[in-house]
């Protein structure tokens, strides 16, 4: 299976974070975003100022998504691609047709 490398101890402020702690970061940080937005619409907040701060929490899912899939692209993937089991590269890219398919339902 195919994951993120084991974390290790605690990141310093001179280390950038592994892809899965920044993940997890900017998940946190949509999640505020998002107790925020039923905050102002429970407030009575105005349409367009809502409509603005629900466009930021899915520009900031999309970057995490597109982090993801980048890093799967490079390890998965291509693992899987070089790898002799034609099943398991088969696999693969469908897995990836599955999830562009995926993003363009309505």
């Amino acid at each position: 299976m195919c994951d993120y490398p084991p974390q290790g101890g605690g990141v310093s402020k001179r280390q950038p974070m592994d892809g899965r702690e920044d993940a997890v970061h900017r998940l946190k940080i949509a999640e505020g975003h998002l107790r925020g937005i039923q905050r102002m619409l429970e407030d009575g907040a105005y349409c367009i100022d809502i409509i603005r701060q629900i466009q930021a929490v899915q520009a900031s899912l999309n970057k995490v998504s597109t982090q993801l899939l980048d890093h799967h692209l490079n390890s998965c993937v291509i693992t899987a691609v070089r790898g002799e089991d034609p099943g398991e590269r088969e696999r693969v890219l469908k897995e990836i047709s599955s999830v562009f398919e995926a993003s363009t339902r309505s």
